[in-house]
C-alpha cells in the first residue's frame, strides 16, 4: 500500500517513453487520482531534430552580422576557448535543471550525450550557415572559419537547447 503513494518512473504508450506517475492523495492518505508527466531524460532522434531546428533560430541573426565576423578577426584563441567553453557550461546547466535534475543518477551517459549533441550539432548548423553564405573561409584561413563557427556557435547552442526542452 505505500508504494501506490509514492512517485514511480514507468514506461507508457506505444514509443514506451518513461513518464513520471505521481499520485494524488486525499487527506487521509488514499489514492484518490494519478498525474502522469513525460520524464524527458532519454535522447532521441526526435531530439537531434529539434535541436538542428533550435540551433538555426539564433545562428540566422548572429551569422548574418558583420560583427561576428569581424570578432572571428579580431579575438584572441583563449578566448574563443572561453566562448566555447561558457557555451557548454550553458548548456549543462540548462539541461541539467529542466531534465535531470532528480533524476542525473541512473541517467549520467544521456546528460553528457545530450549535452555534447546539443553543442555539436549547433556548431555544424552555424558551419554549413556561414559556409553558404561565405563567411568560412574554409582552405584559406581555416582558424577564422572556425573561430566564426564557435562564436555564431554560442547563441545558436543556447537556441537550440531551449528548443529541445520544449515538447
Amino acid at each position: 500500500m505505500a508504494d501506490e503513494t509514492k512517485e514511480t518512473v514507468k514506461r507508457i504508450g506505444r514509443g514506451q517513453h518513461l513518464h513520471r506517475v505521481i499520485p494524488i492523495l486525499d487527506a487521509s492518505g488514499k489514492v484518490i487520482d494519478r498525474v502522469v508527466k513525460p520524464l524527458m531524460v532519454e535522447f532521441r532522434a526526435r531530439d537531434v531534430f529539434q535541436v538542428i531546428v533550435g540551433a538555426s533560430i539564433l545562428a540566422i541573426p548572429a551569422g548574418f552580422t558583420e560583427e561576428t565576423w569581424n570578432l572571428g578577426e579580431e579575438l584572441a584563441m583563449a578566448n574563443i576557448g572561453a566562448l566555447a567553453v561558457i557555451s557548454i557550461a550553458f548548456i549543462a546547466l540548462f539541461v541539467y535543471s529542466n531534465f535531470y535534475r532528480g533524476y542525473i543518477q541512473g541517467y549520467r551517459w544521456e546528460f553528457v550525450k545530450r549535452v555534447v549533441v546539443i553543442y555539436v550539432m549547433s556548431l555544424v548548423v552555424v558551419a554549413i550557415l556561414l559556409t553558404l553564405i561565405g563567411k568560412c573561409p574554409w582552405g584559406v584561413d581555416n582558424l577564422l572559419a572556425l573561430k566564426r563557427i564557435v562564436i555564431v556557435g554560442l547563441p545558436s547552442s543556447l537556441s537550440a537547447a531551449v528548443s529541445d526542452a520544449l515538447k
